[in-house]
């Protein structure tokens, strides 16, 4: 039962990655197609939600380890 919880818990958060990342290339292909600057889907709110994971992913792991 112990393994079916931790698979459920690995399975939504691929689902989410993926989603997060679909709603990010489209963004990027919107802004392609308009010829806007390049940072531009970095604004957008997946673009904000990705850099804000990856900025602060390492700071958790680091308080965690401490």
């Amino acid at each position: 039962m112990e393994n079916l919880i931790t698979l459920i818990k690995i399975i939504a958060v691929f689902s989410a990655a993926i989603i997060l990342g679909s709603w990010f290339s489209s963004e990027v292909r919107k802004s392609k197609l308009k010829g806007e600057p390049a940072y531009k889907p970095y604004l957008s709110p997946p673009g904000i939600i990705i850099s804000m994971i990856v900025v602060i992913a390492p700071i958790i792991v680091w308080f965690l380890k401490n």
